[in-house]
């Protein structure tokens, strides 16, 4: 595990675009893994504006609201489109997204493992991490062997996305989210937190026990993963 610890939270997002952008320099077919949310959003724009040749790569998002379509304003997949897919120029159809409207979320599942097969597998997947340890929507307790799955959100999951819909009531109370085992899978990942409310959760990821309990330390088991912070994210480790 290699941990860079940078000053700022525009630092981290600068040493992620750098990432970004060289991976698609050296691999034009580079499949990439996103992640929603706020905290990539800064590095999602910094590779936007460097223009890198995205014709032939191809992304996957990391989960899904269940109830809510991909053109939803709360969907990741509306988000991820808005904020860096379409801006990029990423051909739509080579946006990989979990189905929040899915009759059969077992088989929507199953089939989504299928499509990161035939893409060759992940090449950089990004993460983020909520302050209970959960990685994707991998909530405490959740084993490091799962797979794409329906899963039931925390209370504390809801509460942290609540300002997005405007009242926890309005959070959706499940999800689709990648497995840990899927995740694990991808040949690279950076995991990305900043500010002092991820702190505890990036202690755990580095110096924790191996524990299902704490999803991210799952991580510790991979051979190519890079921990990116900023130093109110670093300041209990």
């Amino acid at each position: 595990m290699r941990i860079v610890v940078l000053p700022t939270a525009a630092d981290a997002a600068q040493f992620v675009a750098d990432n970004f952008e060289k991976l698609l320099a050296t691999k034009p077919n580079a499949v990439l893994g996103l992640a929603a949310g706020r905290t990539p959003e800064l590095a999602y724009r910094l590779v936007c504006e460097r223009h890198p040749i995205v014709d032939q790569a191809a992304a996957v998002l990391l989960d899904e609201y269940v109830g809510l379509s991909g053109t939803d304003d709360q969907s990741f997949r509306h988000q991820i489109q808005t904020t860096f897919t379409d801006p990029i120029g990423l051909d739509p159809s080579r946006l990989y997204s979990l189905d929040g409207l899915a009759t059969d979320p077992a088989a929507t599942c199953a089939g989504f493992e299928d499509s990161i097969r035939a893409l060759g597998g992940i090449d950089l997947q990004l993460l983020g991490v909520g302050r209970n340890g959960h990685i994707g929507f991998n909530e405490p307790g959740s084993s490091h062997l799962s797979r794409t799955r329906l899963i039931q959100l925390t209370e504390t999951t809801r509460n942290d996305n609540a300002t997005a819909f405007g009242s926890i009531d309005l959070v959706p109370a499940s999800a689709l989210t990648q497995g840990i085992g899927t995740i694990l899978e991808a040949r690279q990942i950076i995991l990305l937190a900043t500010g002092v409310h991820k702190a505890d959760a990036i202690a755990a990821a580095i110096q924790g026990p191996v524990t299902e309990a704490v999803p991210v330390s799952a991580l510790q088991r991979h051979p190519n993963i890079t921990v990116v912070v900023d130093a109110a994210a670093a300041q209990r480790c």
